[in-house]
């Protein structure tokens, strides 16, 4: 294994002499040593490449000692790279140059001939400055980032539904292991606070844990999101950026909605699980990775893999442990302590802590189907405290109860896609919410019910 630095170092010079000897001090300690006579290839060489250590002469035409080439090379290489760490070399020790190289940016100035000592320890010591003020960079962005996470409002599990009892015994259960977790359900159950509570209850609890929503990522933003890029690896990369699976590095990262990968990103996200490393865009450098992964979804997975639309070694590599979250129909005994909580909170928010729940709105809240779990009970409790006129909530405060709650919807239209979107309302409905149920009852599989319930907005 190589003792080397994992460096890059540029040396431009007119003197092939300098550039030999720079180059065989050099590529001794550090990995990558490029040696260019030419300056007019300098914007090539900084356009293609990002350097720790640029170490530029003063002057390249004959007999020129003023020292104005190489501030205007100087000036040139800040230009294109304003992070640059640049050491000015001269054979002539003028220290008004010096001092001008320092005034424009140079971060250190050399006299030749130098001895390899000297060279080599002012090399490494503005290698050094230049990794330093990256890592400060890198975390920056990352604290960026993990502070919108942190301020993600995840709240407590509100629950004391006999249904829920097998999910707190499998958080128990995993949480104390590394074991990557799927968790199941429909949109609006809470599978991000299930997620958060096995971080929390994990001896990971005092690293990151970061979300990703990979429904809101697009498939071009895909590698640069969870990888990361380096400054110049495509048209908007301004500056380094740590990707979410680097983020989460001996943390935990929870990726949202993982159904919704097309089949290449599915295959570049099983690639980096298979070796557990990551490699920026744009850059060569590989990092091995210690991350706890749970992923969640609502949609029917592995019907999907059936189906060809998931990959099933991508599903052996996430679901070593499934935990299913059962939806709010199925658990109505937590609507009541779940409208109360959610009451107090946006009570709290808006300067209404006096709002109350009457009695025949606690039954209808009760008898209401939630198709949108405990997300709709959530915002329909916020809305219904934003336009009361009263402190006591009634059933009319609410627009879902005044939904027609019939078991037949009725159908006076002929438009092939409104019947069909009645028919699959109506056989939810009549399976209870039941969506295997439902599709089998529609004679469809259920990716395909998934599919036409997002294509109608149901």
């Amino acid at each position: 294994m190589s003792n080397k630095i994992d460096g890059k170092i540029l040396v431009l010079d007119d003197d092939q002499g300098v550039l030999y000897t720079a180059k065989m001090i050099l590529k001794q300690h550090f990995e990558t040593v490029v040696t260019e006579g030419d300056p007019k290839k300098l914007d090539f060489l900084l356009n293609q490449d990002k350097y720790d250590v640029i170490v530029l002469d003063m002057n390249f035409s004959y007999g020129l000692t003023s020292g104005k080439e190489g501030i205007k090379l100087l000036k040139k290489v800040l230009e294109i790279d304003p992070e640059a760490h640049v050491l000015m070399n001269t054979a002539y020790g003028d220290i008004e140059i010096a001092v001008e190289a320092m005034k424009e940016g140079a971060v250190d100035f050399l006299v030749k001939p130098w001895p390899k000592e000297k060279l080599l320890a002012t090399v490494k010591a503005i290698f050094d400055l230049s990794r330093s003020k990256k890592e400060v960079k890198d975390l920056r962005a990352g604290q960026k980032i993990v502070l919108n996470d942190q301020q993600r409002k995840y709240g407590e599990i509100i629950s004391s539904s006999p249904t829920m009892k097998p999910v707190f015994a499998a958080i128990d259960k995993v949480a104390q292991t590394d074991a990557n977790v799927l968790i199941l359900g429909e949109n609006g159950t809470g599978k991000d606070l299930i997620a958060n509570a096995i971080h929390k209850k994990s001896p990971r609890t005092e690293e990151n844990f970061i979300k990703v929503d990979l429904g809101a990522i697009s498939e071009t933003l895909f590698e640069s999101e969870l990888f990361g890029h380096v400054k110049g690896a495509f048209t908007d990369a301004r500056e380094d950026k740590p990707g979410r699976f680097e983020l989460a590095n001996n943390g935990t990262l929870f990726l949202d909605e993982i159904g919704n990968l097309s089949l290449p990103m599915q295959a570049k996200l099983l690639t980096t699980l298979q070796f557990m490393q990551v490699t920026r865009v744009g850059s060569n450098k590989v990092m091995h990775l210690n991350t706890r992964l749970i992923c969640a979804t609502n949609m029917p997975i592995k019907e999907m893999v059936g189906d060809n639309e998931f990959r099933q070694d991508l599903l052996y590599r996430i679901n070593t442990v499934e935990i299913h979250i059962p939806p709010l129909r199925e658990r109505r005994e937590d609507i009541e302590p779940l409208a109360r909580h959610f009451l107090k909170v946006y009570g709290k928010k808006y300067g209404k802590e006096k709002m109350r729940l009457n009695e025949t709105t606690v039954t209808k809240l009760k008898a209401y189907s939630w198709p949108g779990n405990v997300r709709e009970l959530q915002h329909a409790i916020e809305r219904a405290i934003i336009m009361a006129n009263s402190h006591l909530l009634a059933p009319e405060d609410f627009l879902l109860l005044e939904r027609p709650d019939q078991n037949v919807i009725a159908s006076d239209t002929y438009n092939i896609e409104d019947m069909e979107k009645q028919a699959i309302q109506n056989a939810i409905r009549n399976a209870e919410g039941n969506l295997t149920k439902a599709a089998k009852t529609l004679g469809l599989g259920r990716s395909t019910l998934y599919r036409k319930m997002t294509k109608y907005k149901l």
